[in-house]
């Protein structure tokens, strides 16, 4: 039987406990999840890529089905070089559906095999968001129940807190 493999994409910029409740309900689908980030050279990131994947690792040590990956230009390429034909995607709130359902359609237009799986995260969840978490640090505000311990200990580094 042919292994279930998807990919979830994304800049994980930092990872959140929302980008975890969707990989978990994930697990549930496929037998092999690809977290894989996206290089952008034109976006501002916090952590490199070499920084969220250390964090994407250390969160997921103990999960033989995830893998963490990174890659650069059209996903459907990518979903090839890894045998997968599944996104998953995170859809937040109703914003997020308009985004998520024309990038659907494009990579299907282009990959007629590639399909996209959208998960609804827990409600404790529903409005977190990477750049949420970054902005309300830098404010000095809490985030500790938005992001896994890792990601905390990586902030404090970086701002030296």
């Amino acid at each position: 039987m042919k292994e279930r493999i998807a990919v979830y994409p994304g800049s994980y910029d930092p990872l959140t406990n929302g980008h975890i409740d969707i990989i978990e309900r994930g697990f549930k689908l496929f037998d092999k999840v690809i977290v894989a980030i996206l290089k952008n050279p034109s976006k501002q990131s916090l952590f490199s890529i070499e920084e969220r994947m250390d964090i994407l690792r250390e969160t997921f040590k103990d999960r033989k089905e995830i893998e963490v990956d990174c890659f650069e230009g059209l996903l459907v390429n990518y979903l090839r070089k890894k045998n997968a034909t599944t996104v998953v995607r995170g859809l937040r709130a109703i914003s997020d559906f308009e985004i998520e359902f024309q990038m659907a359609l494009m990579n299907r237009r282009i990959e007629p095999e590639c399909e996209t799986i959208f998960l609804v995260p827990s409600v404790h969840y529903s409005f977190v968001s990477s750049r949420l978490v970054k902005e309300i640090y830098q404010l000095g505000g809490e985030i500790k129940n938005m992001i896994p311990t890792v990601v905390d200990r990586k902030l404090k580094e970086k701002f030296k807190r």
